[in-house]
C-alpha cells in the first residue's frame, strides 16, 4: 500500500475499512445501519470494531446536555462519548475505548499541542495535511488487530464542520487498495402525497458527496417500507452505482431486527464480496444464529416498568431502555417502558407510576426533578414495588431512607442543597480541588466487592462485579452506621465507598452507584435489570397461586 509522506501513522494498521456517511437529514439511523452490518460480519466469523466520528468542537460528550445530544455513554476506560458507541458495543458485543471516538476538539487539541511543542519543525500547520493526517492516524490505530473497522461519520454530508473528515476519507481511499475500502451512504427516501417513493433527496445528497471526491459503493435507503425495484433502479441510474448496490432499510418494530432486515436484503453478502472476504467467511450453516433466535423468540408475557426521570427524551435514557429490553429477552417477556416525568410527577404522573409493575430511577445531574424521584422511591419502598436505582437513583434512595426512616429531616445530597443539615451524599474527596468540568468525574470501570449472602451476591453470582461509573458524589461515610442501623444494607463497596444498597425485607429493592446499563447486551443482559424483571414475574406467579388457592383449585 502506498504511504503518504510526512505522516505519523502506520499504514499497516487495520485490514478492511467501511465508511458510513449520511445524507438529507440527521437521525436517519446510519449508526444502526453500520452496527447491523458489523453484527452480520461478526456472525460470519470476522473480528469487527467501530469508530464514531463526531465533528463537534467538544473534546468529548461529557459536558453536553442530554436534551441536545441524548445520553452520555461511558466506556470502560472512562471515555465519555456519543450514544452511538453504546449501540456499537451492544450490537458487536465488544468493549470500545476512548480511541474509538474521534471529535474535532480532540483532533485539533492534539495538533495544536504538537505545534506548541515544536513537533512540526517550523512548518505552517494547516487542515491539510496536519488535521487530516491526525484523523487518518486515529482511524487506523483504532482498527488495529481487527479484520474490519466500520467508521461512522456523524452529521450530514454538506455540513461545514464535517468537511475535514470527508477530505481525510478521500485521501484514505487513495492510500489503500481498492478492495480494502468501502463507502456506504445512508439517505432518506420519503413518500410524496400520492404514495410515490421520491429519489431526488438521495440524488442531491450523492451529488454533494461526489463533489467532495467521494463515490459511494453502497446506498442504503431509509424509508417506511422496502424500496420498490423501480426506485432502486432510478437511484442506481442517477447515482452511478449498480442496482444490486442499492439496499432498503425500512422501519422495523425494534432496532434489533435491523440486522435481520439488511441480511434479508443481502447487504452482508455484498459487503463481503466487495471487500474480497467471501472466501474467509464461515459457511452460512456455521454462522452465529443466537442473535436471530433471541430477537425473534415468542414472548410469554409482558411487564410494565415506570422510568422516573426528568428528561422527556428517549435518547437521554437509551442505555436504560435497552438494558430493560435485554432483561426481557433473558426472561422471555416484553418490557414496556412507561415514561414518568419526575419534575411534575405529583400533579400529572403519580397514577402512571402506580400502574407500573416496577420502578427504575436512572442517573442524572442537577436538582430539577429530584424531589419527584424521592417520592417515587418512597412509594416503591412502602408498597413493595420492585425498584432499581442507578447512580443518582441510588443516591436519592439513600436520601429518602435518611429522611423517612432514620428521621433526618432535611437530609439531602450536598450537590443539590449546599445548606442541608444532613449531607448524606457528599462530594468525593478527590473532587474538592477540581475546577475543570470535562472528564474529571470518577469515570470508567471499577471493581466492587459484594457481601456474601446478599441479593447483590445472588444477582452477580459471586462476591465481586466490575461496572462503569460516572459521578462526583458518594454516600457520606459519617452516616453509614446510622443508615445500616435503621435497616438499609450496603451490600457492595470499594474500600470505604458504598456501591450497592438493598433492603432485605423487600421483594426487590436495589440501588447501584455504578451504571450497570452500560455493560448490558442483548446476548448478555445486566444482572440488576434481569433481577428486576424476575421479581415482577415472581410476584405475578404468587398472585396467580394465591388466586387459585382462594378459588379452591
Amino acid at each position: 500500500m502506498p504511504t503518504e509522506p510526512e505522516t505519523d501513522y502506520d499504514p499497516e494498521l487495520g485490514r478492511k475499512f467501511i465508511f458510513v456517511t449520511g445524507g438529507v437529514m440527521s437521525g436517519l439511523g446510519k449508526g444502526i445501519t453500520a452496527a447491523s452490518t458489523g453484527r452480520l460480519l461478526k456472525n460470519a466469523g470476522f473480528d469487527v470494531t467501530a469508530v464514531k466520528i463526531d465533528p463537534y468542537l467538544n473534546v468529548d460528550a461529557g459536558t453536553m446536555n442530554p436534551f441536545q445530544h441524548g445520553e452520555v455513554y461511558v466506556l470502560k476506560d472512562g471515555g465519555e462519548v456519543d450514544l452511538d458507541l453504546g449501540n456499537y458495543e451492544r450490537f458487536l458485543d465488544e468493549d470500545m475505548t476512548f480511541d474509538h471516538n474521534v471529535t474535532t476538539g480532540k483532533t485539533y487539541q492534539h495538533v495544536i499541542e504538537k505545534e506548541r511543542a515544536g513537533d512540526y519543525l517550523g512548518k505552517t500547520v494547516q487542515i491539510i495535511p496536519h488535521i487530516t493526517d491526525d484523523i487518518k492516524r486515529r482511524i487506523r490505530e483504532a482498527a488495529k488487530g481487527n479484520d474490519v473497522c466500520i467508521i461512522e461519520v456523524g452529521g450530514t454530508v454538506g455540513d461545514i464542520e464535517g468537511m475535514p473528515y470527508l477530505e481525510a476519507l478521500r485521501q484514505f481511499a487513495h492510500e489503500e487498495d481498492e478492495e480494502d475500502i468501502l463507502f456506504t451512504h445512508v439517505t432518506l427516501v420519503p413518500y410524496s402525497k400520492n404514495g410515490e417513493q421520491k429519489t431526488k433527496p438521495t440524488q442531491h445528497s450523492v451529488k454533494e458527496l461526489r463533489s467532495i471526491g467521494l463515490q459511494p459503493d453502497i446506498l442504503v435507503g431509509r424509508c417506511e417500507d422496502k424500496l420498490d425495484i423501480k426506485t432502486r433502479e432510478k437511484i442506481a441510474l442517477f447515482c452511478d452505482v449498480p442496482t444490486e448496490a442499492v439496499f432498503s432499510n425500512p422501519d422495523v418494530e425494534d432496532i434489533y431486527h435491523v440486522p435481520l432486515m439488511v441480511e434479508e436484503e443481502g447487504l452482508d453478502e455484498y459487503v463481503m464480496e466487495r471487500l474480497n472476504l467471501k472466501d474467509e467467511a464461515l459457511p452460512e450453516d456455521e454462522r452465529e444464529n443466537r442473535w436471530r433466535d433471541l430477537v425473534t423468540q415468542e414472548t410469554t408475557g409482558e411487564v410494565d416498568v415506570a422510568l422516573v426521570g426528568k428528561y422527556d427524551l428517549e435518547d437521554a435514557y437509551i442505555s436504560v431502555n435497552e438494558a430493560l429490553k435485554h432483561a426481557g429477552l433473558e426472561t422471555n417477556v416484553d418490557v414496556n417502558v412507561r415514561w414518568v416525568n419526575s419534575d411534575d410527577m405529583p400533579e400529572h404522573h403519580a397514577q402512571r407510576m402506580r400502574e407500573a409493575d416496577a420502578i427504575v430511577v436512572p442517573g442524572g445531574f442537577g436538582s430539577r426533578g429530584t424531589e419527584g424521584k424521592v417520592e417515587a422511591i418512597r412509594y416503591a419502598r412502602e408498597n413493595d414495588v420492585p425498584f432499581l436505582g442507578l447512580c443518582l437513583g441510588f443516591q436519592m434512595a439513600v436520601v429518602e431512607y435518611a429522611r423517612n426512616v432514620c428521621g433526618f429531616e432535611g437530609a439531602n445530597s450536598a450537590e443539590l442543597d449546599e445548606d442541608t443539615p444532613h449531607p448524606v451524599i457528599d462530594i468525593l474527596p478527590e473532587q474538592y480541588e477540581v475546577e475543570d468540568m470535562g472528564g474529571t468525574m470518577r469515570l470508567g470501570t471499577h471493581e466492587t466487592e459484594i457481601e456474601p449472602g446478599t441479593l447483590a451476591a445472588d444477582l452477580y453470582g459471586g462476591t465481586s462485579c466490575t461496572e462503569r461509573h460516572r459521578h462526583r458524589y458518594e454516600v457520606n461515610p459519617e452516616y453509614i452506621d446510622d443508615l445500616e442501623d435503621a435497616g438499609l444494607v450496603f451490600s457492595g463497596h470499594e474500600n470505604n465507598r458504598m456501591e450497592i444498597l438493598e433492603l432485605p425485607d423487600h421483594p426487590y429493592f436495589i440501588g447501584t452507584q455504578f451504571h450497570p446499563e452500560f455493560r448490558s447486551r442483548p446476548t448478555r443482559a445486566s444482572p440488576p435489570f434481569v433481577g428486576l424483571v424476575e421479581a415482577v414475574l415472581e410476584d405475578s406467579d404468587r398472585d396467580v397461586e394465591a388466586a387459585a388457592s382462594d378459588a379452591g383449585l
